[in-house]
């Protein structure tokens, strides 16, 4: 089911300051800054050859990285995404299997503008795991 790591997403308290880190200091390529208030977050994609880390910002009262930045105000990594061929067939079948899927179990559009889904953590050994369609 599961295809190649999508990207590693770190949650930052200063997202202008993680991208000038990733950029100045590891010598990375990042991409333009891009709001996304339909999930709560401000993001930059860090492109590596083999996957992207997605550092994200706070974005709005009810930003669920606000929550996740209050347990760890020095930031830290929030998710792991996979890519999957079909996500719909990967939420039945993880539905099936015992699997919880956040949210109403609907896929949202995410950052690459395709659909995405978040996976309890409870589930995946206190890992919030994001599948995107591909």
């Amino acid at each position: 089911m599961l295809g190649r790591v999508n990207h590693i997403a770190i949650a930052v308290p200063d997202l202008a300051a993680a991208t000038a880190t990733y950029r100045d200091t590891l010598g990375a390529k990042v991409s333009d800054v891009q709001a996304l208030p339909e999930h709560g977050v401000t993001i930059v994609f860090v492109e590596l050859p083999n996957t992207k880390v997605e550092l994200l910002e706070p974005l709005g009262e009810n930003s669920p990285i606000s929550a996740f930045l209050e347990k760890a105000p020095s930031g830290g990594i929030h998710h792991i995404c996979y890519e999957v061929d079909d996500i719909l067939l990967a939420r039945d079948k993880l539905v099936a299997s015992g699997a919880r899927v956040l949210g109403d179990g609907n896929p949202r559009t995410g950052a690459h503008g395709k659909p995405v889904l978040f996976l309890h953590p409870k589930d995946f050994f206190g890992t919030l795991v994001e599948l995107e369609e591909v």
